[in-house]
């Protein structure tokens, strides 16, 4: 099984009777339904799993839940063997923004205290944006693909392995060449697996087929996710998630919305529906644009610069390269891997619950993220390189440069040899390191 972040506040949720009913959201294929079930098993006797996108599609029996006593008579109707009380029964409502008004019902379901209660979806990032949350009664936890560390793990990496690699990023201290090999190996083989569960545990059996397999039919359901919208607004989610990775090779990743449709003066505005739903469903990350880093970041960003990425690196080198993974094991110089480093880079920096930007400057140049830094009240850039250029960039120096404009405490350039050096505010370190941002 799997290891992930995410069982910590799920155990510490399963351990307080009085805590706030968690609602995990996040893409689909990310282990939300597994993991819940795995660990909700160990903590309860007593175990009700209730998937409401297969009650809608068929008998739609939860459909005119109004009250808590509706919910009660329906689930001692289905399930009364199973059920005892809040001590030792969880009910687990799976893919619950099928019935938005069922997360309703969850502030009254949580008062009455009859039994405990866990919920997911795959699109509720999308459902919660129009529905009002009861403070103290609920608890959105979102939920990624597996990030490095936890590949790592996957991968049987041992602890001391990863603690040794935190502390040389603490000290700032340069990791062995032996260690460095291997990690640069792992991470190669994470831009080929991503995050997604069952591409990793395929990925462990070295069956590169069925990896890539998978990866095709999740970036397949993924768009046709967007058939939940009329024809024209899925069209254009589908044309845009398609458009990503020819947008993403470019010296210039921002989004070019005329490319989009042919339409000469469209913007932001005009598609903001549409990428809405890419990142709040969690298919898509969003990166915004930032020409003046002060903090916090979201007060200077710009509204119609926007950069996007799949959720998932491993989507992203299957388009690319299929099952061609020497081009990225080999480091081969014929072909453009920056925007698989990218996509990682940004995976991994959203997955630690960063707000992601990016610096934006006709006359300074661009940094491909910026992240708050809260406990500063400063701003962090990040710059990624993986070709042999490692040494080449324009616009992060000027942004931590103490006699320039922006005077930022500190960057970061992740590469993908066995550097580690700061220099003038600028600290390097090899790629995999950036697990620990």
């Amino acid at each position: 099984m799997l290891q992930r972040k995410i069982e910590k506040a799920l155990n510490s949720y399963y351990s307080n009777i009085t805590a706030p009913i968690p609602i995990i959201t996040g893409a689909r294929q990310i282990g939300k339904t597994f993991i819940i079930r795995q660990t909700a098993c160990k903590y309860f006797k007593h175990y009700v799993e209730i998937n409401l996108k297969e009650d809608y599609e068929n008998q739609q029996l939860f459909a005119s839940i109004k009250t808590t006593q509706d919910f009660y008579l329906q689930i001692s109707a289905l399930y009364g063997q199973n059920l005892h009380d809040i001590n030792d029964t969880i009910i687990f409502l799976d893919e619950i923004q099928t019935y938005p008004h069922l997360i309703s019902l969850l502030k009254p379901l949580k008062q009455e205290n009859r039994f405990r209660y866990i919920s997911s979806g795959s699109l509720l990032g999308i459902t919660l944006k129009h529905i009002f949350i009861p403070i103290g009664s609920i608890q959105e936890i979102h939920m990624f693909p597996l990030d490095f560390e936890e590949f790592l793990w996957a991968n049987g990496t041992g602890r001391d392995v990863i603690d040794y690699l935190k502390e040389c990023f603490i000290s700032k201290k340069q990791v062995s060449d032996s260690i460095h090999k291997t990690m640069l190996r792992r991470f190669k083989e994470y831009l080929i697996s991503g995050g997604l569960p069952a591409s990793v545990n395929e990925m462990i059996k070295q069956d590169i087929y069925q990896v890539r397999t998978i990866q095709s039919n999740i970036f397949s359901f993924y768009k046709d996710d967007a058939s939940q919208y009329d024809r024209e607004h899925n069209l254009k989610i589908r044309r845009i998630y398609d458009y990503l990775p020819s947008y993403i090779e470019n010296k210039v990743k921002r989004i070019k919305f005329k490319n989009i449709e042919g339409i000469k003066n469209s913007n932001l505005t005009y598609y903001q529906d549409e990428f809405d739903y890419l990142i709040s469903s969690g298919c898509a990350i969003g990166v915004k644009a930032c020409s003046n880093p002060i903090f916090p970041l979201n007060e200077s960003m710009s509204k119609n610069l926007i950069k996007l990425y799949y959720n998932d690196v491993g989507i992203l080198s299957n388009i690319l390269y299929k099952n061609n993974i020497n081009a990225i094991l080999n480091d081969d110089n014929a072909v453009n891997i920056g925007a698989v480093y990218e996509t990682a880079a940004a995976m991994e920096i959203n997955s630690h619950g960063h707000e992601l930007y990016y610096f934006d400057s006709k006359k300074v140049g661009e940094v491909d993220f910026l992240i708050n830094d809260y406990e500063n009240l400063n701003i962090t850039p990040i710059e990624i390189k993986s070709g042999k250029h490692q040494n080449i960039f324009r616009a992060i120096p000027k942004l931590v440069d103490k006699t320039g404009p922006y005077k930022l405490r500190k960057g970061y350039i992740f590469v993908n040899q066995n550097i580690m050096k700061e220099e003038n505010d600028l600290i390097t370190f090899p790629i995999y390191m950036i697990m620990f941002i």
